[in-house]
Protein backbone atom coordinates (compact mmCIF):
# COMPACT_ATOMS: atom_id res chain seq x y z
CA UNK A 1 0.00 0.00 0.00
CA UNK A 2 1.40 3.69 -1.30
CA UNK A 3 2.24 5.53 2.12
CA UNK A 4 1.45 9.31 2.35
CA UNK A 5 3.83 11.43 0.21
CA UNK A 6 7.09 12.38 2.27
CA UNK A 7 9.79 14.46 1.71
CA UNK A 8 13.56 14.19 3.19
CA UNK A 9 16.30 16.34 2.81
CA UNK A 10 19.80 15.01 4.14
CA UNK A 11 22.58 17.73 4.47
CA UNK A 12 26.12 18.06 6.15
CA UNK A 13 26.15 21.22 7.18
CA UNK A 14 29.30 21.91 8.30
CA UNK A 15 28.02 24.01 11.60
CA UNK A 16 24.53 24.54 11.96
CA UNK A 17 24.97 27.98 13.44
CA UNK A 18 27.40 29.30 10.12
CA UNK A 19 24.33 28.54 7.92
CA UNK A 20 21.26 28.83 9.84
CA UNK A 21 20.92 31.34 7.01
CA UNK A 22 21.57 28.80 4.59
CA UNK A 23 18.89 26.21 6.43
CA UNK A 24 16.32 28.59 6.37
CA UNK A 25 16.45 29.52 2.87
CA UNK A 26 16.28 25.49 1.84
CA UNK A 27 13.41 24.87 4.16
CA UNK A 28 11.58 28.17 2.56
CA UNK A 29 12.92 27.07 -1.54
CA UNK A 30 11.81 23.46 -1.02
CA UNK A 31 9.72 22.65 2.59
CA UNK A 32 10.76 19.18 3.05
CA UNK A 33 8.69 17.61 5.81
CA UNK A 34 12.25 16.05 7.31
CA UNK A 35 15.76 16.96 7.44
CA UNK A 36 18.59 15.42 8.61
CA UNK A 37 22.16 17.58 9.56
CA UNK A 38 25.07 16.33 10.21
CA UNK A 39 28.58 17.66 11.40
CA UNK A 40 26.16 20.59 14.09
CA UNK A 41 29.38 21.46 15.56
CA UNK A 42 27.58 22.51 18.52
CA UNK A 43 27.10 21.90 21.98
CA UNK A 44 23.25 20.97 22.47
CA UNK A 45 22.82 24.57 23.90
CA UNK A 46 24.14 26.20 21.16
CA UNK A 47 22.26 24.95 18.61
CA UNK A 48 19.69 27.50 17.47
CA UNK A 49 16.81 25.07 18.12
CA UNK A 50 14.22 27.88 18.55
CA UNK A 51 15.06 29.53 15.33
CA UNK A 52 14.53 25.98 13.72
CA UNK A 53 11.01 25.48 15.54
CA UNK A 54 10.21 29.21 14.46
CA UNK A 55 10.87 28.11 10.92
CA UNK A 56 8.39 25.06 11.01
CA UNK A 57 10.61 22.07 12.74
CA UNK A 58 9.39 22.31 16.62
CA UNK A 59 10.04 17.92 16.58
CA UNK A 60 13.56 17.60 16.92
CA UNK A 61 16.09 15.11 18.00
CA UNK A 62 18.94 16.09 18.79
CA UNK A 63 22.69 14.37 19.14
CA UNK A 64 24.93 17.22 20.50
CA UNK A 65 29.01 17.26 20.57
CA UNK A 66 30.82 20.54 21.60
CA UNK A 67 32.82 21.87 18.07
CA UNK A 68 32.43 18.85 15.75
CA UNK A 69 30.18 16.12 14.61
CA UNK A 70 26.62 16.23 15.82
CA UNK A 71 23.26 14.90 14.20
CA UNK A 72 19.61 15.89 13.94
CA UNK A 73 16.71 14.77 12.61
CA UNK A 74 13.99 18.01 12.37
CA UNK A 75 10.85 17.20 11.63
CA UNK A 76 7.37 19.09 10.75
CA UNK A 77 5.66 15.71 12.27
CA UNK A 78 5.79 14.34 15.63
CA UNK A 79 8.80 12.54 17.02
CA UNK A 80 8.83 9.46 18.93
CA UNK A 81 11.26 6.09 19.94
CA UNK A 82 13.95 8.76 19.69
CA UNK A 83 17.55 7.29 20.41
CA UNK A 84 21.10 8.51 20.07
CA UNK A 85 23.87 5.66 19.55
CA UNK A 86 27.02 5.05 20.00
CA UNK A 87 29.75 2.42 18.09
CA UNK A 88 33.20 1.82 18.08
CA UNK A 89 33.54 2.26 21.73
CA UNK A 90 33.67 5.81 21.39
CA UNK A 91 31.16 8.09 22.54
CA UNK A 92 30.74 10.56 19.49
CA UNK A 93 27.36 12.35 18.56
CA UNK A 94 27.08 10.54 14.72
CA UNK A 95 23.97 8.54 15.28
CA UNK A 96 20.17 9.84 16.09
CA UNK A 97 16.86 7.53 14.94
CA UNK A 98 13.51 8.83 15.39
CA UNK A 99 9.81 7.58 13.93
CA UNK A 100 7.76 10.11 12.01
CA UNK A 101 4.46 10.87 13.16
CA UNK A 102 2.03 7.83 12.49
CA UNK A 103 3.46 6.92 9.39
CA UNK A 104 5.52 3.94 10.97
CA UNK A 105 8.72 4.68 9.12
CA UNK A 106 12.01 5.31 11.21
CA UNK A 107 14.90 7.32 10.24
CA UNK A 108 18.12 6.65 10.72
CA UNK A 109 20.87 10.13 10.48
CA UNK A 110 23.89 9.13 10.28
CA UNK A 111 27.68 10.64 10.51
CA UNK A 112 29.95 8.18 9.62
CA UNK A 113 33.60 9.16 10.69
CA UNK A 114 35.91 10.53 7.93
CA UNK A 115 38.56 8.26 8.64
CA UNK A 116 41.67 10.46 8.03
CA UNK A 117 44.78 10.53 5.27
CA UNK A 118 46.50 7.28 5.59
CA UNK A 119 44.04 4.01 4.23
CA UNK A 120 45.84 1.54 6.45
CA UNK A 121 44.15 0.54 9.56
CA UNK A 122 47.40 -0.28 11.59
CA UNK A 123 48.92 3.01 10.53
CA UNK A 124 46.14 5.19 11.10
CA UNK A 125 43.57 4.78 14.19
CA UNK A 126 41.12 7.04 12.31
CA UNK A 127 40.86 4.63 9.34
CA UNK A 128 40.12 1.68 12.03
CA UNK A 129 37.83 3.24 13.74
CA UNK A 130 35.65 4.36 10.83
CA UNK A 131 35.72 0.36 9.54
CA UNK A 132 34.98 -0.69 12.71
CA UNK A 133 32.61 2.03 13.02
CA UNK A 134 30.59 0.30 9.74
CA UNK A 135 31.19 -2.60 11.01
CA UNK A 136 28.97 -2.26 14.36
CA UNK A 137 26.31 -0.04 12.32
CA UNK A 138 25.75 -3.27 10.38
CA UNK A 139 25.65 -5.10 12.86
CA UNK A 140 23.00 -3.20 14.78
CA UNK A 141 20.41 -3.27 11.99
CA UNK A 142 21.15 -6.56 11.13
CA UNK A 143 20.51 -7.28 14.81
CA UNK A 144 18.10 -5.42 15.35
CA UNK A 145 15.31 -5.10 12.82
CA UNK A 146 13.53 -6.88 10.04
CA UNK A 147 13.40 -6.58 6.32
CA UNK A 148 9.72 -5.16 6.57
CA UNK A 149 10.59 -2.50 8.92
CA UNK A 150 9.98 0.66 7.21
CA UNK A 151 13.07 2.83 7.70
CA UNK A 152 15.22 5.53 6.06
CA UNK A 153 19.09 6.08 6.14
CA UNK A 154 19.81 9.16 6.13
CA UNK A 155 23.70 11.21 6.32
CA UNK A 156 26.79 11.91 5.21
CA UNK A 157 28.34 8.33 4.94
CA UNK A 158 32.17 9.30 4.09
CA UNK A 159 32.19 6.46 1.24
CA UNK A 160 31.89 6.93 -2.41
CA UNK A 161 30.84 2.99 -3.18
CA UNK A 162 31.02 3.18 -7.10
CA UNK A 163 33.68 4.18 -9.68
CA UNK A 164 31.16 6.73 -10.85
CA UNK A 165 30.64 8.50 -7.49
CA UNK A 166 34.16 10.03 -7.87
CA UNK A 167 35.64 12.00 -10.67
CA UNK A 168 38.32 9.36 -11.18
CA UNK A 169 38.14 5.90 -10.02
CA UNK A 170 41.60 5.51 -11.02
CA UNK A 171 43.16 8.18 -9.24
CA UNK A 172 41.27 7.81 -5.82
CA UNK A 173 40.40 4.03 -5.62
CA UNK A 174 43.88 4.18 -3.17
CA UNK A 175 42.46 7.55 -1.24
CA UNK A 176 40.01 7.26 1.73
CA UNK A 177 36.54 7.04 1.10
CA UNK A 178 37.08 5.53 -2.06
CA UNK A 179 39.50 2.13 -0.77
CA UNK A 180 38.25 -1.24 -1.48
CA UNK A 181 37.74 -2.02 2.00
CA UNK A 182 35.51 1.32 2.87
CA UNK A 183 33.27 -0.11 -0.11
CA UNK A 184 33.04 -3.67 1.36
CA UNK A 185 32.24 -2.32 4.78
CA UNK A 186 29.72 -0.02 3.25
CA UNK A 187 28.20 -3.21 1.07
CA UNK A 188 28.13 -5.19 4.36
CA UNK A 189 25.95 -2.20 6.08
CA UNK A 190 23.83 -1.85 3.03
CA UNK A 191 23.34 -5.96 2.96
CA UNK A 192 22.52 -5.67 6.73
CA UNK A 193 18.65 -4.87 6.04
CA UNK A 194 19.11 -5.36 1.60
CA UNK A 195 19.08 -1.20 1.83
CA UNK A 196 17.76 0.14 -1.57
CA UNK A 197 20.10 3.55 -2.48
CA UNK A 198 17.62 5.70 -3.27
CA UNK A 199 19.78 7.42 -5.69
CA UNK A 200 21.11 4.72 -7.63
CA UNK A 201 17.23 3.71 -7.91
CA UNK A 202 16.54 7.10 -10.15
CA UNK A 203 20.17 7.47 -11.89
CA UNK A 204 22.24 5.23 -13.69
CA UNK A 205 24.86 3.31 -12.27
CA UNK A 206 27.21 4.82 -14.88
CA UNK A 207 26.37 7.99 -14.64
CA UNK A 208 28.58 10.46 -12.51
CA UNK A 209 27.02 11.67 -9.27
CA UNK A 210 28.48 13.74 -6.55
CA UNK A 211 27.57 15.46 -3.71
CA UNK A 212 31.07 16.65 -1.95
CA UNK A 213 33.60 19.39 -3.51
CA UNK A 214 36.60 19.99 -1.77
CA UNK A 215 37.12 23.50 -0.66
CA UNK A 216 40.49 23.95 -1.83
CA UNK A 217 38.90 23.50 -5.91
CA UNK A 218 38.72 27.66 -6.21
CA UNK A 219 36.12 26.93 -9.30
CA UNK A 220 34.76 23.24 -7.89
CA UNK A 221 31.77 23.23 -10.12
CA UNK A 222 33.70 23.67 -13.43
CA UNK A 223 36.96 21.48 -12.11
CA UNK A 224 33.21 19.28 -11.02
CA UNK A 225 36.13 16.87 -8.95
CA UNK A 226 33.45 15.60 -6.83
CA UNK A 227 32.16 12.70 -4.87
CA UNK A 228 29.09 11.01 -3.63
CA UNK A 229 29.59 10.98 0.01
CA UNK A 230 25.79 11.55 0.75
CA UNK A 231 23.19 8.77 0.84
CA UNK A 232 19.88 7.84 1.28
CA UNK A 233 18.90 4.21 2.03
CA UNK A 234 15.46 3.16 2.38
CA UNK A 235 14.59 -0.87 3.37
CA UNK A 236 13.04 -2.47 0.93
CA UNK A 237 9.13 -2.38 1.53
CA UNK A 238 9.66 1.45 0.92
CA UNK A 239 11.29 0.81 -2.66
CA UNK A 240 7.90 1.47 -4.96
CA UNK A 241 7.18 4.73 -3.41
CA UNK A 242 10.74 6.13 -4.20
CA UNK A 243 9.56 9.34 -6.70
CA UNK A 244 12.41 11.14 -7.15
CA UNK A 245 16.18 11.33 -5.10
CA UNK A 246 18.02 15.20 -6.16
CA UNK A 247 21.34 16.48 -5.55
CA UNK A 248 20.73 20.31 -4.49
CA UNK A 249 23.88 21.38 -6.06
CA UNK A 250 22.72 25.07 -6.00
CA UNK A 251 23.42 25.29 -2.05
CA UNK A 252 27.00 24.71 -2.45
CA UNK A 253 27.13 27.75 -4.22
CA UNK A 254 25.20 29.77 -1.53
CA UNK A 255 28.19 31.78 0.95
CA UNK A 256 29.54 30.70 3.29
CA UNK A 257 29.09 27.01 1.71
CA UNK A 258 29.32 24.03 3.23
CA UNK A 259 31.58 21.44 1.43
CA UNK A 260 28.59 19.64 0.69
CA UNK A 261 25.31 19.49 -0.83
CA UNK A 262 21.58 18.55 0.56
CA UNK A 263 20.48 15.17 -0.82
CA UNK A 264 16.49 15.42 -1.33
CA UNK A 265 14.44 12.35 -1.66
CA UNK A 266 10.56 12.28 -2.48
CA UNK A 267 8.52 9.82 -1.45
CA UNK A 268 4.19 8.36 -2.64
CA UNK A 269 4.10 11.78 -4.24
CA UNK A 270 4.71 13.29 -7.78
CA UNK A 271 5.45 17.45 -6.63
Amino acid sequence: MPIQPLSLISWNVNSVRKRLDQLIRVIDRWDPDIICLQELKADTDMVPADAIAAAGYEHQAIAAQPGYNGVAILSRLPLSDIENFTWAERKDARHIFARIGNTGIGVHCVYVPAGGDVPDREANPKFDFKLRYLDDLADHFSGTYGFRDPMILAGDLNVAPLPTDVWSHTKLKNVITHTEIEVAALERVKRSLNWIDTQREVVDDDDPVFTWWSYRAADWEATNKGRRLDHIWVTPGLKNDITDVEVLTAVRHWSPPSDHAPVRLLLGTNS
